[in-house]
């Protein structure tokens, strides 16, 4: 399992995404899900990755090397995009051919699952930055101001701070602590969750990466924003009043 969200913000995007690919008890691995693309003044592109290991791996050498398009016999360059929606198709062409191969593989037919789901952000010239969601079958959808973040992978622990507390207008950074806020929140809640995390911010028409790095258990800061947190949790519940129904019975 996984976590990676994504949040659009007048400002610009931010990606934060985990590592975490196997949470059993003598068992962890990791493996980086937020891949970057990039030619500053140009473009700047962030994928992040949920599902099958060997079908994200796959997507991610097809979009660095090329591949044939089926469809026309010419090969295509996820780098060569002319904007943010034909990137996220090509992604999408490149999840299909990664699954189509995947499928008639022996571990196809042991019942392996092989779906995937992509998170796609970036800005690609002058046109404000874009953020999209790619399903298994290749398919889209996008991100708007109205609803301003897209998850992937197990992203119900996180999703409640992100409805309250993000919005379109929410400043650059705010929301890049609030995403950590949301990973921090699943982290807490789901075993198959963890450091380190990767993340990303791009500042609209930078068209290169203001941030790219990655936080581990050592980082000051995360831990002084996970206490900061639970102890804020717990002075809110406090400060409510305790309900009154024990009144009326």
């Amino acid at each position: 399992m996984t976590y990676c969200c994504g949040i659009l913000m007048r400002d610009g995007l931010v990606m934060v995404a985990d590592t975490r690919t196997n949470a059993g008890l003598d068992n962890i691995s990791t493996f980086r899900k937020l891949h970057i693309f990039e030619k500053k003044g140009e473009r700047a592109l962030m994928l992040a990755c949920a599902g099958n290991l060997s079908v994200t791996q796959s997507v991610i050498n097809f979009l660095t090397d090329g591949f044939d398009n089926p469809e026309t016999g010419e090969t295509e360059y996820f780098m060569s995009a002319s904007n943010m929606v034909h990137a996220a198709q090509i992604v999408g062409r490149a999840v299909r051919l990664s699954r189509t191969q995947a499928n008639g593989s022996a571990e196809q037919a042991e019942g392996v699952n092989f779906d995937v789901t992509l998170l796609l952000g970036g800005q690609i010239g002058a046109p404000a930055p874009r953020l999209f969601m790619i399903y298994s079958a290749g398919n889209c959808i996008e991100c708007t101001p109205d609803t301003n973040y897209l998850q992937i992978g197990e992203h119900k622990y996180g999703k409640p701070i992100l409805d309250r507390a993000v919005n379109f207008e929410t400043e650059l950074y705010d929301g890049l602590k609030i995403g950590l806020i949301s990973m921090d929140s699943t982290i807490r809640s789901n075993l198959s969750v963890g450091l380190p995390i990767d993340i990303a911010v791009l500042r609209r028409d930078a068209l290169s990466l203001e941030l790219s790095t990655r936080i581990d258990a050592s980082d000051e800061y995360f831990r002084d924003l996970r206490s900061r947190w639970s102890k804020a949790l717990n002075e809110a519940h406090l400060s409510i009043p305790a309900p009154p129904y024990r009144d009326k019975t």
